[in-house]
């Protein structure tokens, strides 16, 4: 009877460490794949950029820097990426500020970015789960997707104004407005792959400054533009295609007008970055063209006689 009691106790002895490191092992692995699932991290960084974090101030950002949930991002100069998780991109402007909040794991992920200024370009790779949220707010807007590629920028004009321009180029994205008091619109607006929407604050109001309307690529900069080829040579159709892109990083030739009172008096066709040159002609037997000639031409220009 002796043995057969030291038996048991040996058995359930056993089976009570199997039990333990089974738990042990469970809450690892579930510990791992979500913090795994929430990794965000400096992706790409071409330029200087500052991580604030609580309680130990500000950071220089570095290539594969692991950020937290709270941090306040601000792209001094040049462009950084940062990836989160395994599918999502966020393409960082120069001179943009925002703070990061990015909680739950695989089933409920949230991820909110509060943008103060500057612009970003998000691309999620893959649609969110039910439970799943990716939000993007600014001063005067809410911004929500399931799944989509697109770019916010928010800034002050000059004129005291602070606008948000959200561009759609793959997907759908709503958008609601915040008011002054901290209050958001019951209404969305939903703005489509192509499309885009401008929404102002003023001293008296928030409200949108246009309809939604086609994409004024002339406002989007050429990294951005540089992304998107990428993105969509990498599978993602946007609302242009790869060679309707790369068109766009293809300026010129520009025309170079001499105008002589008021009139015309010749045009030459200059390629991007090169030179005008002096006429060989003069229009009067006095005066001078009013320009520089060893000033490269990036633009449509306009020479005066003086």
């Amino acid at each position: 009877m002796e043995k057969n009691g030291k038996k048991k106790w040996i058995v359930i002895s056993i089976v009570a460490v199997v039990a333990i490191i089974a738990v042990c092992l469970i809450v690892v692995f579930t510990r791992n794949k979500k913090e795994a699932y929430r990794l965000i991290k400096v992706f790409d960084l071409d330029g200087r950029a500052t991580i604030s974090r609580a309680e130990i101030g500000d950071i220089d950002a570095y290539q594969n820097m692991v950020l937290e949930s709270g941090d306040e991002v601000f792209q001094n100069e040049g462009m950084m990426t940062l990836k989160l998780d395994e599918d999502k991109y966020v393409y960082v402007e120069e001179q943009t500020r925002f703070s990061l909040v990015a909680t739950g794991d695989g089933v409920n992920s949230k991820t909110t970015i509060e943008l103060e200024q500057g612009a970003i370009t998000n691309e999620l790779q893959n649609k969110l789960p039910a439970d799943a949220s990716y939000e993007i707010n600014t001063p005067n807007s809410s911004m929500s997707v399931r799944g989509t590629t697109y770019r916010v920028c928010t800034y002050l004009g000059e004129d005291g104004i602070t606008y948000t321009v959200v561009a759609v180029f793959e997907g759908t994205v709503t958008t609601r407005l915040c008011y002054p008091d901290g209050t958001i619109a019951d209404e969305e607006v939903s703005i489509e792959k192509g499309k885009q929407i401008i929404i102002y604050e003023d001293a008296e109001t928030t409200d949108y400054l246009t309809g939604v309307e086609d994409i004024d690529y002339s406002i989007i900069p050429e990294d951005v533009l540089i992304n998107l080829i990428e993105i969509s040579e990498n599978g993602t159709e946007l609302s242009l295609t790869t060679d309707e892109l790369k068109a766009l990083l293809e300026k010129g030739p520009y025309t170079v007008t001499f105008m002589y009172n008021g009139s015309v008096f010749g045009t030459q066709t200059v390629e991007n970055g090169a030179y005008a040159q002096v006429p060989t002609l003069n229009p009067a037997l006095s005066g001078g063209w009013d320009f520089d000639f060893s000033t490269p031409i990036t633009e449509d220009t306009e020479i005066h006689w003086k």
